[in-house]
């Protein structure tokens, strides 16, 4: 179950740390989809990907301390539920497959993390 939680805390890390960085740099899909699609101002990316950097960080801090990496799933867990809400919200249900992807993987991350520790 070790081996299993550090596979998908890594990946799942490298994952967020990538949607963040895409955030920072507006890239052309996160701008597409966050900004023109759901209509989240441009001004608020910036803490969107700290969010995501912070979960990101966590989650590895939390290999070794558990509580900070249960603290960041749960944290992650909500960050992707609330960007399901805001695509449900402006009846993008094409657009929520990423972000169910990824809640699903913070929701075994926080299983994974809860059960080993």
């Amino acid at each position: 179950m070790h081996i299993l939680y550090f596979v998908i805390t890594v990946a799942f890390a490298l994952m967020v740390t990538y949607s963040g960085i895409g955030k920072i740099r507006r890239d052309p899909l996160p701008v597409r989809v966050v900004h023109e699609t759901i209509g989240l101002p441009l001004k608020y990316f910036p803490l969107l990907a700290a969010c995501e950097f912070a979960g990101a960080v966590g989650l590895v801090a939390g290999i070794w301390w558990p509580p900070i990496g249960i603290a960041a799933a749960i944290g992650l867990v909500l960050y992707f539920v609330g960007a399901i809400v805001s695509h449900l919200r402006v009846g993008d249900v094409k657009g929520i497959g990423s972000a169910a992807f990824m809640l699903v993987l913070a929701a075994i991350a926080l299983a994974l993390r809860a059960a080993a520790f």
